[in-house]
């Protein structure tokens, strides 16, 4: 996006990382990092890098994941792991010791990693509409998508030996996430934003390789529950009511694991869409303002 950074980072041979920091950094202030959902970009995070009250208290910094936005590197493997120690890097690299980090589906699975690998340096996690277990029976049990169906045959179309140049996401691809993350009664604008986005971001045979990496790393992504002992740090679960993807009943069990998290809380938003951030930023900045208040000091 126009609005982006890169910093080389070392990790998998070289890394040139995006992010945006959309105020100027005060080392004062507690940090935020904020990290976007599958497909999307840094941009995901605008409702909040225009609200005052939460720029006020804290910086914010959202880093695009590997495989999204404008992150590139030269291997063409990677996974959830690689993004959590590339947002490491780049926390060193802009010479952010500590930081709160927030992440909207996907992007929560990368709070735990972070904090797993990092425990010294992340202050709390805010997991947004996710489920921290890989795409189980279990999950779908508990009214979770099922992404295996869905993703499937989309990797299967990008799955190929020929060079594509003229590749970009289909508009039904495109119209499918819009309607499972933004909500069905997204408005027009915002649909042709993320429309158009998705498509640029995703051009060419580059594109086609880094958006079925992206859909691999969704379908086949290891669990964490077994991990969620190790995670010291207070947790704030926000999940909205109208999430489809991911369901109430699988984060009210979820949220019970962090044994060793001295606050581990799971807050529901009435009416929130998977996109918590987007269809209700009000709320997700009180309870962010209060959290990153109470254990930022």
């Amino acid at each position: 996006m126009p609005n982006t950074k890169t910093v080389r980072i070392p990790h998998l041979g070289g890394i040139k990382a995006a992010y945006q920091i959309p105020h100027p950094y005060d080392p004062f202030k507690p940090t935020l990092i904020m990290v976007n959902s599958f497909t999307t970009s840094s941009e995901l995070y605008r409702e909040q890098y225009n609200d005052e009250g939460l720029t006020s208290k804290m910086n914010l910094l959202a880093i695009e994941l590997l495989g999204h936005g404008q992150t590139r590197t030269e291997v063409e493997n990677w996974t959830y792991w690689d993004t959590a120690i590339m947002n490491l890097q780049v926390m060193d690299a802009l010479g952010i010791e500590k930081a709160f980090v927030l992440g909207t589906s996907q992007g929560g699975w990368i709070t735990v990693r972070m904090a797993v690998l990092a425990p010294a340096r992340i202050q709390g996690i805010i997991p947004l509409s996710t489920s921290l277990d890989f795409e189980s029976q279990r999950t779908r049990e508990l009214g979770c998508w099922k992404a295996p169906e869905l993703l499937q045959p989309n990797i299967d179309e990008w799955s190929t030996n020929d060079y594509t140049p003229d590749f970009e996401p289909s508009n039904e691809f495109c119209d499918f996430l819009i309607d499972v993350e933004f909500g069905k009664g997204c408005g027009g604008e915002v649909r042709q934003f993320w429309k158009k986005t998705i498509k640029s971001n995703y051009q060419g045979n580059d594109g086609r390789r880094r958006i079925r990496m992206a859909a691999i790393n969704l379908r086949d992504r290891d669990g964490l529950h077994n991990r969620l002992w190790d995670v010291k740090c207070p947790v704030l679960w926000l999940h909205g009511t109208a999430d489809v993807v991911y369901s109430i009943q699988n984060a009210k069990e979820e949220i019970e694991l962090f044994k060793n998290s001295p606050d581990a809380r799971l807050v529901t938003v009435n009416d929130g869409q998977h996109f918590l951030s987007f269809s209700h930023p009000k709320e997700v900045a009180e309870n962010l303002i209060q959290f990153v208040g109470k254990y930022g000091k």
